[in-house]
């Protein structure tokens, strides 16, 4: 397309010859264009400074077999608006091309509804090639949500949006082609215009110059014209020609005579065209190319390759890649990042199973049970893993460490001794708690104490332990914390019920506080609440928190410093969740306390 010193006015004849466009070979592209009708252009066409860079191609799917039958389609025979028909009692489906002898046909992956004239034309994917993929289409972009929702198609319009664009992913095109025995016929044509003052800048021999190799024709022509765009010294010939044997007044008139000497006149004169001398360079270039299918198809008919993917599997750095690993009885180590790299991803999600175990995955339908040891690291069976696709192992990959701090206690206890333990991740209890506490607010005080957010939701699938892999995450979980907890509370219905007295101030927790203490004794609602306000204070430690008022934070969310920051970011949780149970026994004893 045109770059900014092409849009200038000046232009040199590099452009036209399209070096850029020749040495580009579509077969070794990552994005591969099934059908586009695409231009730009800058001025008025006719006048200097006017440039215009268009694009056109279309492809046809066509049998390995009958490649050798093919020879050159023109492409305008393969850029029709696709239709079924009706021909010599045979019926042919929309997305097929047949060649008029009848040696090959071929399959349109792109179809091209014309509607009518009020209406913009439609381009359809092949529903096959969606299908086989296994893609959704989101607006104009088809994804593969089994690959964590990569793009592998997408649809560009113009200004007027109409489609101008369809190309999808080379590595996926090429694994459907080779699923169906099938390799991509391209036809392709380019030009290149421009209205220019100096001619000299083009060097071709008269004016003109042309170039062919095995698979593509290109051609370029400087021709003088007139501003505006007629031809330079040139005239026009009009003729005028007028029927004469029509009576206007009649009710219903008739022409259907063929036109004569007799029932017409005519007359014809001469235009010479004005304007100012100006040059049209123009370069045009025809192609045709194949794109070859891949030599297995991973996706459709689900080939198997060689793991490319390694892990480390001992103290001494070993590493073993997915085909070893799945005939051992080992267990692989991770950073604790590991689990917001994929759990954080569109589709990912966390679910635990207990204190320390649980199921995280990045891509719906691709579940992986882990654990946390002692040091907070992430253990996971090696064979599960290798049963993961390779996309998904190499993100795994990327926080793999060396063994430190052996198994998982929990995780052995599941999968070795089939004895789960019993025990209880606070995760699980965070939102729970929220809604417990609101449904009997509303039952015992008629109000509810935290207000309905819309991104409550959200913010809750982000509050979890692995997101304190660091001091700076342990604040942002504690900021989060108060989020759905602190800043939730509805402090006016909480005072209609407990108010302050007069000229007194309460916070939202300091209002929860003065309401509980208003059916228990005042040091047990302090410590009831004692984990809320731990995590509303150490919310501010990311802003320079004096050292005394952290450590008080700390201990009333009973965090352990010394201990890795994942388990500390368990702490918290666990604090915070036990003082909202807290704040349920009140509430479930409401009406039989009595201070």
């Amino acid at each position: 397309m045109l770059s900014e010193n092409q849009q200038g006015i000046h232009m040199e004849q590099l452009w036209f010859e399209m070096s850029d466009i020749r040495h580009k070979k579509l077969n070794k592209s990552v994005w591969i264009p099934l059908r586009a009708i695409q231009k730009q252009s800058i001025g008025k066409n006719g006048y200097l400074g006017y440039k215009e860079d268009f694009f056109m191609c279309s492809s046809l799917a066509i049998s390995s077999e009958s490649k050798s039958a093919v020879g050159k389609i023109d492409l305008h025979s393969i850029n029709n608006s696709n239709a079924g028909y009706f021909q010599d009692g045979k019926y042919t489906q929309a997305d097929v091309y047949e060649e008029y002898s009848g040696e090959f046909t071929g399959i349109y992956l792109v179809l091209e509804q014309h509607i009518n004239s009020a209406e913009l034309t439609e381009w359809h994917l092949h529903q096959d090639f969606v299908a086989s993929l296994r893609l959704k289409r989101e607006n104009d972009v088809w994804v593969s949500p089994t690959e964590g929702y990569i793009e592998v198609a997408r649809l560009r319009k113009d200004q007027n949006g109409k489609p101008c664009l369809l190309e999808v992913r080379a590595e996926h095109l090429k694994d459907y082609l080779c699923a169906r025995n099938m390799e991509l016929y391209m036809a392709s044509y380019f030009s290149r215009d421009a209205v220019i003052e100096d001619a000299s800048i083009i060097s071709w021999e008269k004016g003109s110059r042309s170039d062919d190799t095995e698979n593509e024709h290109w051609e370029g022509r400087v021709s003088a014209i007139h501003e505006g765009g007629f031809p330079f010294g040139e005239k026009m010939a009009v003729f005028h020609v007028a029927r004469t044997d029509l009576e206007e007044t009649e009710d219903i008139p008739d022409i259907s005579g063929l036109p004569t000497d007799k029932n017409t006149m005519s007359n014809s004169w001469e235009r010479s065209f004005e304007g100012k001398k100006l040059f049209t360079v123009i370069g045009e270039l025809w192609r045709h190319e194949w794109i070859e299918s891949a030599k297995i198809s991973p996706r459709i008919k689900e080939d198997k390759t060689e793991s490319t993917i390694f892990f480390i599997v001992d103290e001494q750095g070993k590493k073993e890649n997915g085909d070893t690993l799945k005939e051992e009885g080992r267990w692989l180590w991770f950073k604790p990042d590991v689990i917001m790299a994929l759990a954080h991803r569109r589709g990912g999600q966390i679910s635990w199973y207990t204190r320390d175990t649980g199921s995280v995955r990045c891509s719906p339908d691709y579940d992986v049970h882990f654990g946390i040891n002692h040091l907070g690291l992430v253990n996971v069976y090696a064979k599960d893993l290798t049963q993961l696709p390779e996309w998904q192992q190499r993100i795994w990959a990327g926080f793999n460490i060396s063994p430190e701090g052996g198994v998982s206690a929990e995780l052995l206890a599941s999968q070795v001794r089939a004895e789960p333990a019993d025990t209880q991740a606070p995760e699980e209890f965070l939102g729970h708690g929220l809604e417990t506490i609101n449904i009997l607010s509303r039952e015992k005080l008629g109000i509810s104490l935290f207000r309905e957010h819309e991104l409550l939701p959200e913010l809750l699938e982000k509050t979890h332990r692995f997101r304190a892999i660091d001091d700076a995450g342990l604040f942002a979980l504690a900021k989060d914390v108060a989020r759905l907890t602190a800043d939730n509370l509805d402090i006016e219905e909480i005072q209609r019920i407990a108010p302050p007295p007069k000229n007194t101030k309460w916070g939202s927790l300091k209002s929860l506080e003065n309401l509980l203490a208003s059916k228990i004794d005042n040091k047990k609602a302090r410590l009831i609440t004692g984990g809320l306000v731990g995590a509303y204070e150490l919310r501010h430690a990311d802003a320079h928190l004096p050292g005394k008022e952290i450590q008080e934070s700390f201990a009333l969310l009973h965090i352990n410093r010394s201990l890795p920051t994942v388990i500390q970011g368990y702490q918290l949780i666990h604090s915070c969740v036990s003082s909202l149970y807290g704040i349920i026994d009140v509430l479930r004893k409401w009406d039989k306390l009595k201070k």
